[in-house]
Order: structure tokens, then sequence, then C-alpha cells
């Protein structure tokens, strides 16, 4: 490993220890503690924004610093992937779409009387975790692969797994049998069951 994959490793082990600290319940709490209901509407866009700037740095080291090639995929190969990777970002506003709530710290700390029952509609009928299945399709999707890029993607991979996995205790633990019954009916991120909810919910 050279000295490059080694930064490139410790940055993005960095990123996502401070991108596991700021979607924590125990931070979140403590930003609840600190300036109450508000943080509601503004956190959710200053988790985003800190996301994108401090991912930067990693974006400019990969287009600095490619890597050896290792494969690019020819035409028309590259161009379903690339609609392939369009209909994962679509996927991901679904998901954001489907559940805004799901974003809020009073959802998540149960610190509203209004707090909101499960109640899946949308994509999440089909899959529990419409995140997991978008970001790991418009990173595998690439036409093209470098040995840099192959590190972040790896990587990237299981730290989505692993985040996916502490999500679904965290619902878990707020929703208990109903998110279990959940569970049963709907798959984690490929929809081979099809619509997992009544109707009237979507």
């Amino acid at each position: 490993m050279s000295f490059i994959d080694l930064i490139q490793v410790v940055y993005l082990v960095a990123f996502a220890a401070m991108h596991s600290l700021l979607a924590s319940k125990q931070f979140k709490g403590l930003v609840w503690r600190r300036f109450g209901p508000k943080m509601d509407r503004w956190y959710m866009k200053f988790f985003s924004i800190f996301a994108a700037i401090t991912f930067m740095p990693l974006a400019i080291m990969l287009l600095l610093f490619p890597g050896r090639k290792l494969y690019v995929i020819p035409s028309p190969w590259r161009w379903i992937m690339v609609g392939i990777q369009l209909l994962s970002c679509i996927w991901i506003v679904k998901g954001f779409r489907d559940a805004p709530h799901r974003f809020f710290i009073s959802q998540q700390l149960s610190k509203s009387k209004e707090a909101k029952p499960l109640a899946p509609r949308g994509v999440y009928c089909y899959v529990r975790d419409p995140f997991l299945a978008s970001g790991l399709l418009g990173m595998w999707m690439t036409p093209f692969m470098t040995t840099k890029l192959l590190i972040t993607y790896l990587l990237a991979s299981i730290y989505l797994y692993l985040g996916s996995l502490h999500w679904e205790r965290r619902l878990l633990a707020q929703f208990r049998n109903e998110y279990k019954n959940y569970q049963i009916k709907v798959p984690r991120m490929i929809p081979w069951k099809g619509r997992g909810c009544p109707v009237e919910s979507i």
C-alpha cells in the first residue's frame, strides 16, 4: 500500500467516524438539549452540507491521484450502467421524500407528542433501506475503475452496510413488534417480494 493509499484509507475512516458521530442518537440528544425543537428544521440541512464539504478533499484526492486504471466498460454497456446510476439517484430522492420525518431529531428521540408512527409508504413498501441499495448501485455501476476508486468503494460499501444494520437496531428499539412485522414483509435492499404495504399507504 502506497503512502497516498494510506492517507486515503485514514481519511475515509475519519470521515465515517465523524459521519457516525453526527448521526448518533447520543449526539442528537445533546443537540436537542442545547437547541430544542428548532433543530428539527435545521439539523438535516447542516448534516448534508457538512458531509458534502468534508467529502470534497476525498474527491480532489481521487481526481489528482486516481491510481492505476483497472477497467473501462465499452459502449453501449457503459450507458446502461450510467442509466442505473441515475435511477439510483432518483431512488435516493424518493427515500427522502417518502419519509421526511425519519430524519427529524424529535422523531428519533421520541421527544414530540406528534411523533409519527412507522407507517411505511412509497419506496419503503418495497425496501426497508433505499439508501443502502442506491448507494451500492451508484458506486459499483461506475463504468470505469481505478485502484483508488476500488479502495474507496470497498470501504464505503462496508460502512453503508454496517450503517444500515445500526439504523435497523434503532428502529427496532423505537417501534418494536411493528418494525419486526415490517421486516418480515419488506426486504432490506432488493425489492423481490413486491409491495409490502396496504394500498392506502402508498
